[in-house]
C-alpha cells in the first residue's frame, strides 16, 4: 500500500505517518527510529529477510512498548502468528481498509500502557468501543473521500468488528491417519478418561456441518459464532490426532481470516487453546484445545445427548 493510500487512513485513526520503507530497508530504519507509537508491518508475501524483520519488530515492541500491526497474506500468515509475542501486536490477515481503519484505532486509543499486560477480559467492552470509533472514523473517510475523489468501501461493520458476510466454507471431514474411513474414535480412548461420554470425529463434524447449512435455510449472518466453530474443529482433530495450522483453523471458523485471528487471540488468552511449536519448522506454530477445555467439550457432548434423548 502506498503512502498515498495509507495517510487519510492514518489521520482519521488520529496518527501521522511518518513514513513508508521498502522491506529491504526496514532494518535500518528501525534501527534509527527512535519512538513511534505504531508500527504498520506489510508482509504479504515471503522473502528471504521476513522472519528477521519479524523478530526484529516484535523485540522493539516488547523492549519499547510500541503497537504493532501486521498485516500478512496467507503465503505469511503462520510465520507471522509464530513470531508474534508482544501483547500489543494485531495481526490481520487480508484485510480490507475497514479492518486496517479498525486495527488502527485499536492501536493509537486502546493500547495498553508500557509494562501493563493486556487483560483479556476487557475484549467485549474494547470491541464495543471500537466499533463507536470506528463509526466516527467512517463519517471521517467519507468526508476525505467527498474531498479527494477516493475510492472508499462501505463501513457497514454490523454487529462486531471485522465480522463482515463471508463465503468462507468450513473444513471437510477428513479420515484419521491409520484408522479405516467410519472407524469410531472415541474420546474416552483419546484422551484417556474413563469417565468420560464417548465422542467420535465422525459425531464432532456432522454437527458441524449441520451448523454450516443453517444458511440454506436461514440468513447466514444470523449465526456467526467463529470461537465455536473452532474449538469444534479443534475438538474433531484431536480426536483424529491430527494437527491444526494457523490457516487451517482460520478457514474453520467460517469467518473472514482477519476475524479469525482476532478469536484465536482471545481463545489463547482465556487459556481454551494453547498454541504448539511445530518441531519440524520453527517458522510455524500449531493451534490446539488446552485439556480442560476439551474435558469440558466432552461433558458438553454427553449433557446435550442426554437432554435431546429425554
Amino acid at each position: 500500500m502506498e503512502a498515498a493510500d495509507l495517510e487519510p487512513v492514518a489521520g482519521a485513526a488520529g496518527f501521522r505517518l511518518l513514513g513508508v520503507t521498502p522491506l529491504a530497508d526496514a532494518p535500518i530504519r528501525l534501527d534509527l527510529q527512535a519512538q513511534c507509537d505504531t508500527i504498520l508491518f506489510f508482509c504479504p508475501t515471503m522473502t528471504p529477510l521476513l522472519e528477521r524483520l519479524l523478530v526484529q519488530v516484535e523485540t522493539q515492541a516488547i523492549q519499547n512498548g510500541m503497537a504493532v500491526i501486521m498485516v500478512a497474506g496467507w503465503e505469511t500468515v503462520e510465520l507471522a502468528f509464530a513470531c508474534q509475542r508482544s501483547p500489543h501486536s494485531q495481526l490481520l490477515c487480508d484485510p480490507d481498509r475497514t479492518e486496517l481503519a479498525a486495527a488502527l484505532v485499536a492501536a493509537g486509543e486502546h493500547r495498553p500502557a508500557a509494562g501493563q499486560v493486556h487483560e483479556a477480559d476487557r475484549e467485549g467492552a474494547r470491541l464495543q468501543r471500537l466499533s463507536e470509533e470506528v463509526g466516527r472514523l467512517a463519517r471521517t473517510l467519507d468526508a476525505l473521500t467527498e474531498r479527494t475523489g477516493m475510492a472508499m468501501p462501505s463501513f457497514d461493520l454490523g454487529p462486531r468488528i471485522s465480522d463482515r458476510p463471508s463465503d468462507y466454507i468450513g473444513m471437510p471431514a477428513l479420515a484419521t491417519i491409520g484408522t479405516a474411513i467410519g472407524a469410531p474414535t472415541s474420546a474416552a480412548t483419546a484422551m484417556g478418561d474413563k469417565a468420560a461420554p464417548a465422542i467420535t470425529a465422525t459425531q464432532v463434524r456432522d454437527l458441524l456441518r449441520a451448523r454450516r447449512i443453517r444458511s440454506d435455510f436461514l440468513p447466514g449472518d444470523l449465526f456467526a459464532d467463529p470461537a465455536w466453530d473452532m474449538m469444534l474443529d479443534l475438538l474433531a482433530a484431536r480426536l483424529e490426532h491430527e494437527r491444526v495450522s494457523v490457516s487451517s483453523l482460520c478457514i474453520a471458523a467460517a469467518v473472514p481470516p482477519t476475524t479469525a485471528l482476532r478469536w484465536i487471540r482471545t481463545l489463547t488468552d482465556k487459556g481454551l487453546v494453547e498454541r504448539q511449536a511445530d518441531p519440524h519448522d520453527g517458522r510455524r506454530v500449531f493451534i490446539a484445545l488446552a485439556q480442560e477445555a476439551t474435558d469440558a467439550l466432552t461433558h458438553w457432548f454427553g449433557a446435550s445427548r442426554r437432554l435431546l434423548a429425554t
